[in-house]
């Protein structure tokens, strides 16, 4: 019987790691808070956050996105986003900061 008990432990221990795990890329939320539209380049975004994790076009306009999430079997979930738009000159037009955190 004490085998089972050890396995049953075991098996639990071994399910509740893998009932947790992050997707996408970090970003500074201070640093996203100083992007300035009209004003902050394309080539300033790189160098403050890397290369971004997803890119795609938005409203014909290029737009980079860089996103977090975590879950966790036990506990509250975790996301963060920023979505960077660029006029034709590489210069942000636009831009969002999201997060399920309460202290945007």
């Amino acid at each position: 019987m004490r085998p089972f008990l050890i396995l049953g432990a075991l098996l639990l221990c071994f399910s509740m790691t893998l009932g947790c795990g992050t997707v996408g890329k970090d970003f500074d939320m201070e640093q996203a808070q100083t992007i300035q539209n009209g004003k902050t380049t394309r080539e300033d975004i790189a160098l403050m956050f890397g290369e971004p994790y997803k890119v795609g076009v938005q409203n014909s306009h290029p737009i980079w996105i860089y996103e977090q999430s975590g879950w966790q079997a036990i506990g509250d979930s975790s996301s963060k986003s920023l979505i960077v738009e660029f006029d034709d000159n590489g210069v942000v037009r636009s831009h969002s900061i999201m997060s399920n955190e309460p202290d945007l």
